[in-house]
């Protein structure tokens, strides 16, 4: 291939070569796992031999999953889903209801404060937006909200869940970064999750007090202790986990078994789920598990034929030309966001955190506040068009069209990416807590 390279850089001919054929086969509707593994495969035969380039792909496939802690991945995917089934989430917007009552627009607030306790327990944005979603879209409507509006509220605010730990992204984020610590994340992400459903609230309150929507009636005391008891076991279980992994106790996958253990006998003890219910959500989480797993195999290849051709060198030496930290992170968090509409949240942490990673650190940002602000940029990705998964759950749920929910969507679109910068520039809002706790 000599020919090819006399007329074209090789860092240049790959990055072509790898990305033109990822983004075409996704054009197609080829898998993303799949789409891949397949253009790192072909890539990597132009510099390469045959056989070796083969071997090597199998081989990162592998070493890609070779690893202990990723286990907590397929162990918080199933608690989330016993949580799912075992009538978790009516508790806890119960409890939203009772926290966001006395403001303007109850139950828009209620929407985001029940997305933020759901969300932080499954860990999963989407089943946020669905499971809540589902439950308040219905309530909102009885009272008179805008449907558009109140879609718009709970896309919004569904991908605070994923900051708030256990996160699967955040443990994610740790593997492909080489080790960031997982409970210097989880502490991390109390702050930038809740500036994300606060920066909701504040816009949904605005809107709110002009459009007058009602307040909630204050519960009597009796029934204030009854929400909050019913809620409490549910709520435990983040502190029981959590706790235990900051403390030492136990690792994040042992953290992780446990969620699975206390979930379940949650689930028991409310006697919402069947035997079949069960067997269900044992199946869904291992095709859920399986996907996610493949995803990281597939992204071994891409992550080692970008090393070996130098695109990631190439990269931050085009950032770091701009000598400027400020403009620097800026340009960062505009791929960032670009890459969020049109890639989901997991493939995109593994492919592009070995790129922007290296170029954070010659900054002297910490990985925990790099990792951080990157969860929270593709998170506010999942709720935008054409690939926003959020945004489609959260539509479906609401019986909307995307088109309907666009122009509602943008004055939270417009407050997130405040508080992006903020999280961008202001380093303690990231690593005060896990300083303040010695994890750093």
């Amino acid at each position: 291939m000599d020919f090819i390279f006399d007329y074209m850089d090789e860092t240049v001919f790959a990055s072509l070569l790898l990305f033109g054929l990822f983004f075409g086969m996704l054009i197609l509707g080829i898998a993303i796992s799949v789409a891949i593994a397949v253009s790192s495969i072909i890539t990597g035969l132009f510099f390469m031999p045959f056989d070796v380039a083969f071997f090597v792909a199998a081989q990162k496939m592998f070493a890609g999953l070779d690893s202990f802690t990723l286990l907590a991945i397929p162990f918080f995917i199933l608690a989330g889903n016993i949580m799912n089934t075992g009538g978790i989430a009516i508790r806890l917007v119960n409890l939203a209801k009772l926290i966001g009552g006395p403001l303007p627009g109850a139950l828009a607030h209620t929407n985001v404060i029940a997305n933020m306790l759901f969300g932080s327990i499954s860990g999963s944005a989407i089943a946020a937006a669905a499971a809540v979603g589902g439950t308040m879209g219905p309530l909102q409507k009885k009272e008179g909200y805008d449907p558009a509006f109140a879609a718009a509220v709970n896309i919004a605010s569904a991908p605070s869940g994923i900051l708030i730990p256990p996160s699967g992204p955040l443990i994610l984020f740790s593997l492909v970064s080489g080790g960031t610590s997982i409970s210097a994340l989880f502490i991390g992400g109390y702050v930038p999750g809740i500036m994300m459903g606060l920066s909701v609230m504040i816009v949904a309150g605005i809107i709110a007090k002009r459009r007058n929507f009602p307040v909630s009636e204050r519960k009597s005391l009796p029934e204030m202790v009854r929400i909050v008891w019913q809620a409490l076991p549910s709520l435990l279980m983040v502190v029981v986990v959590i706790g235990g992994i900051v403390i030492g106790a136990f690792t994040a996958t042992e953290g992780a078994a446990v969620a699975v253990l206390y979930s379940f006998g949650l689930s028991l003890i409310y006697r919402l789920a069947s035997t079949r219910q069960y067997l269900a959500v044992l199946a869904e989480s291992m095709v859920m598990s399986a996907s996610i797993l493949f995803l990281i195999a597939a992204s071994g290849i891409m992550s080692y034929v970008m090393t070996i051709t130098g695109i990631p060198d190439a990269i931050a030496d085009g950032l770091l030309f701009f000598s400027n930290p400020i403009v620097i992170l800026l340009i960062m968090n505009i791929c960032l966001l670009v890459i969020g509409f049109f890639m989901d949240l997991t493939p995109a942490v593994l492919i592009f955190t070995p790129i922007f990673l290296p170029i954070a650190r010659e900054l002297g940002m910490d990985p925990v506040q790099f990792g951080l602000m990157l969860i929270f940029n593709l998170g506010i990705g999942s709720m935008t068009p054409p690939v926003g998964s959020v945004l489609f759950v959260g539509c479906g749920v609401a019986g909307i069209s995307i088109e309907r929910v666009a122009k509602p969507l943008m004055p939270f679109f417009i407050t997130l990416i405040i508080a992006l910068m903020l999280i961008t520039y202001v380093p303690a809002l990231t690593t005060g807590l896990p300083r303040l706790l010695g994890l750093m």
